[in-house]
């Protein structure tokens, strides 16, 4: 909260200085954050390393069942992404990035391109490198980054109420030492555990609608003091508590 509220007091700095120069703030450009700037307007037919950035942005808004392809190419289901993310927060939803899209996403990431509500150090707990794992460092922080902006929409569809973390990537060294399983989702980056509230079952079944194929809860073994998402080839969802 307290870095929210640092790039909202800059904000309104900067807009009053360039008021006080006689010069205009546009929408896009006026944001206090110094992650990532869109430079135009992006809708279907749209390719580029701004469309990608943006599908990592809505990545959690899929629909039911299914995941968003970070591919860098604007299609038909990186339209419909971004129409229910205009949706989510009561913009014009037309499935086009524009300016109001843009400015919300700026407000609702940090300097280091992390949803506000979430943090690279709490989806790594096991090591500083993101080392060690199933697939490269780098891979594995960039799948967590995804990861991150799925739980953000998650987070804001379940009513705003924060999600507590229990677990991130892990090297094998770490995978092993919590008794992991050899093919978890925890090595690549992309597993995360989740507890107390919201309830378990309000979590996964909700989840469904987040881009997660790999949901698992109360009634699945080894899972009913924890909600564990995360991504994977194909679907497998179980939480037969919870109806799932």
């Amino acid at each position: 909260m307290f870095r929210r509220a640092v790039r909202v007091l800059l904000t309104l700095v900067m807009i009053g200085s360039a008021a006080l120069a006689g010069t205009v703030v546009t929408a896009g450009t006026a944001h206090a954050d110094g992650c990532y700037t869109w430079n135009r307007t992006l809708s279907q037919g749209s390719s580029g390393e701004d469309v990608r950035q943006l599908q990592i942005r809505v990545a959690g808004y899929p629909g039911y069942g299914a995941v968003l392809a970070i591919d860098g190419e604007y299609g038909p289901a990186t339209a419909a992404a971004v129409t229910r993310f205009q949706q989510a927060y009561g913009l014009g939803a037309d499935g086009v990035a524009g300016d109001q899209t843009f400015n919300k996403i700026y407000a609702l990431q940090d300097n280091d391109c992390t949803p506000i509500h979430f943090t690279y150090g709490e989806m790594n707990r096991c090591n500083t490198s993101w080392s060690g794992g199933a697939v490269s460092a780098s891979q594995a922080r960039a799948n967590a980054l995804v990861g991150m902006w799925k739980l953000e929409a998650l987070r804001h569809a379940l009513g705003d109420r924060p999600l507590t973390t229990s677990s991130g990537f892990r090297s094998y060294a770490c995978n092993n030492a919590a008794g992991g399983s050899a093919t978890s989702r925890h090595l690549y980056g992309d597993g995360i555990d989740l507890t107390g509230t919201p309830t378990f079952c309000q979590i996964v079944r909700q989840a469904r609608y987040h881009g997660f194929r790999e949901i698992l809860g109360p009634g699945y073994s080894g899972h009913d003091d924890h909600a564990h998402l995360a991504h994977r080839s194909s679907r497998f969802w179980s939480a037969p508590s919870c109806g799932i």
